[in-house]
């Protein structure tokens, strides 16, 4: 039996979604309805693809509903919706929550921070543009009309719906708990609430607060989503390991170009990353590093060392430039050696040159290519064999280079992780037979 069911409309979404749970650590499959009865999969997280986009409200309740019934209660039922809102998404988010316990109430957080879809005021916005004014509105099959999250909703459901504004959000998991707990003037709660996010930290602050409310009330949430909500409440729940048991990617910048300035600045505001500023009238490794495991010990999922601040002027002094590297390098092994660091980003050739030799190692054996010119593998040899490794030039890629090589470690430390839990629960099972 699976513990989260994920139910979308179209495969590659679906899909998509199916794989932000493989990342984040659960066995996942993807299977079409109709289903003949439960699949004999060994997964702890199903994916239904529902092929509801074009079909009639009617026909998508009932294959919902059907595919609902087939797999059983499960601990999550994430409803998955396009990340554009074409579909019958209020029809399906309704019989998604009817397929549950009385008193179950639905998370609708559309927003997928990284691919640009972002919800403000209860208007959803893509790439910055009201969901009505983009090509989406003009869908031959299914048109969507208003940027308006509820009345998008409004059209195939009549249950009761809040909205949780972003002000709310941004005032962390006491102020989300509180407003998610608030009744009406009647004394009812509202079925459905609708969430502004703008970025993943702000889809985690929902789920965790979402995740106390079920731990002291038992409230039974539906997540009604695009993709990285479900997950983040999956791991909120204790249902998915999630990303907070992996250890965080360390990212050391010694290029000083402003094509990495800039994405520098992609990774903290996509990524939320965290840096640490080198100065360098004082270029002692020990304070540096202490800094940076300060923010490791912080839980942030992205941490690193840089020359200087984005709105610095790069300085061509080159008596400092020969300093960077081994500083940088030195910087870098005191915190592999303190802290459980996940895997490890460098952009500029001399400064990946340096941490393979200043690490000791014999080099790092190179699996793909992220983007041209940018390159993923793992260290090979030393304290530090094995750990995740990407790099890049200074002149490397687009504004997202960086957030997309980071990523890519993101998930090479996620398997690293499931395989080692894998074989944990291999030994356990040989033990036990030993017995």
């Amino acid at each position: 039996m699976p513990r989260v069911l994920v139910v979308g409309d179209d495969l590659t979404g679906s899909n998509a979604t199916g794989a932000l749970f493989a990342r984040f650590g659960m066995r996942t499959m993807s299977t079409s309805a109709p289903l003949d009865g439960p699949p004999n999969l060994l997964a702890d997280a199903l994916v239904v693809n529902l092929g509801t986009r074009h079909a009639t409200a009617e026909q998508a309740r009932a294959r919902l509903r059907a595919a609902v019934t087939t797999i059983g209660q499960v601990g999550l039922l994430v409803k998955r919706v396009d990340t554009t809102l074409r579909g019958h998404v209020g029809a399906e988010a309704d019989e998604a929550l009817r397929t549950r316990q009385p008193g179950a109430r639905a998370l609708v957080v559309p927003a997928f921070p990284d691919a640009g879809r972002v919800t403000v005021g209860g208007l959803h916005l893509v790439d910055g543009v009201p969901l009505a004014e983009t090509p989406a509105a003009r869908d031959p099959m299914t048109p969507v009309s208003s940027s308006r999250v509820t009345t998008v909703l409004r059209a195939g459901t009549g249950s009761s719906i809040g909205e949780l504004p972003l002000d709310v959000v941004e005032s962390g998991v006491d102020g989300v708990a509180s407003a998610l707990a608030a009744t009406d003037g009647a004394g009812h709660l509202p079925e459905m609430v609708v969430c502004d996010a703008m970025t993943n930290a702000h889809l985690t602050t929902i789920a965790d607060a979402a995740a106390r409310l079920s731990t002291r009330d038992g409230t039974d949430w539906v997540s009604v989503d695009s993709g990285p909500f479900g997950v983040r409440l999956a791991a909120a729940l204790g249902i998915a390991p999630g990303d907070r048991d992996i250890p965080p990617v360390l990212a050391v910048v010694g290029s000083i170009t402003e094509l990495t300035r800039d994405q520098v600045l992609e990774t903290e505001q996509v990524l939320s990353a965290r840096y640490v500023d080198v100065p360098l009238d004082n270029p002692a490794p020990e304070p540096i590093a202490e800094r940076v495991g300060e923010l490791v010990k912080a839980g942030h999922r992205v941490v690193g060392v840089r020359t200087r601040q984005p709105d610095q002027p790069a300085v061509p002094d080159h008596a400092v430039a020969d300093l960077i590297p081994g500083l940088l390098t030195d910087v870098t092994r005191l915190v592999l050696t303190e802290h459980r660091i996940g895997g490890l980003y460098a952009t500029g050739g001399d400064i990946a040159a340096a941490l393979t030799r200043g690490l000791d190692t014999e080099g790092f054996e190179i699996d793909t290519e992220v983007l041209p010119l940018a390159v993923a593998g793992h260290l090979v040899g030393g304290p530090f064999t094995g750990m995740p490794f990407a790099t890049k030039g200074g002149l490397i890629g687009s504004r997202s280079a960086a957030v997309d090589c980071i990523k890519h470690l993101g998930s090479a430390i996620a398997r690293q992780q499931k395989a080692v839990r894998q074989q944990g629960r291999a030994g356990e099972r040989m033990a036990g037979n030993d017995r």
